[in-house]
């Protein structure tokens, strides 16, 4: 999986603080533990790596040491320190708060589709949108496009046309969800 930039960029600073809050540890084995965490999804690179060790020490987030290796070679460590600690714990209840809200959005809205079939035989694509509505009542919009035919069939379960919902927005019919057999 290719993960956006902003992504790895906004995640960065507190994936390598939890994984230096484990312990000591060197760009190499930093990057395989983000490997091994994801489940081999995330592949950090050295290049996406040593400028976010290089801000995060310059912010004085974590210490560098140099060290020799069982190898003979000199590798560079990395702790975390207390002001880093306590950047982990700020970083940890905002990522929580992105988590809690994405879980929210995702649970509130499930999306099933399947194909049905019309009494001749033209397949419709059905979908039903379960939407949560912050004053907890639930709605439930059936869309019906017919793969050959003419016009979207649109019939919300709870909310009508123009009606204005909490937070003033007003809900109105899609534009042109079917044209010629494809949905757009």
């Amino acid at each position: 999986m290719e993960f956006n930039k902003d992504l790895i960029a906004a995640s960065s600073t507190p994936i390598v603080l939890a994984i230096l809050s484990e312990g000591d540890s060197y760009g190499y084995a930093i990057i395989k533990r983000v490997q091994e965490l994801s489940g081999g999804e995330m592949e950090w690179t050295d290049g996406m790596l040593y400028p976010v060790l290089h801000r995060l020490e310059r912010l004085g987030l974590i210490k560098a040491r140099w060290e020799l290796a069982e190898s003979g070679r000199r590798r560079k460590y990395y702790r975390i320190t207390t002001s880093g600690r306590a950047q982990l714990t700020e970083e940890r209840k905002q990522w929580q708060a992105v988590d809690t809200t994405l879980r929210g959005i995702w649970k509130s809205l499930s999306v099933c589709i399947e194909f049905v079939h019309h009494v001749s035989t033209a397949p419709l694509l059905v979908v039903c949108i379960a939407i949560f509505w912050p004053t907890s009542q639930f709605s439930l919009w059936n869309f019906s496009f017919p793969l050959c035919g003419s016009l979207c069939n649109f019939t919300p379960a709870r909310l009508r046309l123009g009606q204005k919902r909490s937070g003033g927005e007003v809900h109105r019919e899609p534009k042109e969800l079917h044209r010629e057999g494809s949905i757009r």
